[in-house]
């Protein structure tokens, strides 16, 4: 499988135990995003976001349809600390359960793919 180089905004998808990562954003709760680095995959955007947003470790396994100029990257949680030096507080984070993520700002894609995922 090739990764192509990232376009636009990636907006990453950390799901764990039934809940959603979201950061606050300007006046809502969004997805943790950030612009590719020249020649980054959407994927490892995805990761490097998170990573330096929050200080999880991710891992960017599945990239949804592109929408409105950003592409979407379901990630896998690897790590369910934190490490020091993220760029947001920890009250600027939240895990959110699937059924409670209606007042976040996601995109149509996201909220389809939400909706059909099952926790395990």
């Amino acid at each position: 499988m090739t990764l192509e180089p990232a376009e636009g905004t990636v907006q990453a998808v950390v799901l764990y135990a039934g809940r959603l990562l979201l950061a606050e954003r300007g006046e809502g709760w969004r997805l943790p995003s950030g612009t590719a680095e020249p020649a980054e995959s959407a994927e490892a955007t995805a990761a490097r976001v998170v990573y330096e947003l929050t200080g999880y470790l991710v891992d960017g396994t599945e990239s949804l349809a592109p929408e409105d100029g950003a592409t979407a990257v379901v990630c896998q949680l690897l790590t369910e600390s934190p490490s020091d030096g993220a760029r947001l507080e920890p009250e600027q984070l939240r895990w959110t359960p699937l059924a409670d993520t209606a007042d976040a700002d996601l995109p149509a894609v996201v909220r389809a793919y939400v909706a059909g995922h099952t926790p395990v």
